[in-house]
């Protein structure tokens, strides 16, 4: 099921162009959550983004938000707990946990986009190779993490979570490192918040994304593990 030349190159398969989307970015609702569907869609910077439980959309916002590999702004205080060893930083150790954390962390339990069918989905995607995880442990306890799907050298950040604070920055920091280190291109973020853009996210046009992603898939790199960096 690999992402080709021809697929990454070529028009969406299952959705219309993205440039279809409307004002607020949705390209269009209902279809699967099929590794086949997500796929196609990652590949031509589409991403599932429910409205509820029964409603699947599809979304291409315009502007897109990433975080350069070499301009995330990491604080002095940051910097310290990340050099501090507080935290125990793995890979793909435990992605089922990290996607549930982000499911349910932070009152976020019943107010979550990450309905069942979006867990399962990106447990099946982590298990054909496709989504990774980065786990911050304390005291051998998952208290924070991020997730997302990488291809070529694209690696589109799903979401994050903490139980303890600067968990999840600890672990941001760590993916970017990784990624940096790995040959990755692009890391997509979907939409800018406050918190991601305080340390260092920025907006580029869908015109701009969409050139980066048609190139950076193509690449031939892998995610690895933690240990290769």
């Amino acid at each position: 099921m690999d992402v080709t030349h021809r697929q990454a190159t070529a028009a969406p398969r299952f959705f219309p162009p993205p440039q279809a989307a409307d004002a607020h970015g949705l390209l269009g609702m209902g279809g699967e959550l099929s590794p086949e569907w997500l796929l196609d869609a990652y590949s031509h910077g589409i991403f599932p983004w429910p409205i509820d439980e029964h409603h699947l959309a599809w979304w291409s916002p315009d502007p897109r938000a990433i975080i350069e590999l070499d301009r995330l702004h990491v604080s002095r205080r940051l910097a310290r707990t990340c050099r501090s060893g507080k935290f125990h930083l793995t890979s793909d150790r435990d992605f089922a946990g990290v996607i549930e954390g982000c499911a349910t962390a932070c009152g976020r339990k019943h107010h979550t986009w990450i309905t069942r069918e979006m867990k399962a989905a990106y447990i099946r995607m982590h298990e054909l190779g496709y989504a990774h995880s980065i786990e911050a442990w304390h005291k051998g306890v998952l208290v924070g993490g991020t997730y997302g799907v990488a291809l070529g050298g694209l690696f589109a950040a799903e979401s994050m979570f903490y139980r303890m604070s600067d968990a999840s920055k600890v672990a941001l920091v760590k993916l970017v490192e990784h990624l940096r280190h790995r040959g990755y291109q692009l890391l997509d973020i979907q939409m800018l918040t406050p918190h991601t853009q305080r340390m260092g996210a920025v907006e580029i046009p869908r015109s701009v994304y969409l050139r980066r992603v048609a190139a950076a898939v193509r690449l031939p790199v892998t995610f690895g593990s933690l240990e290769q960096t």
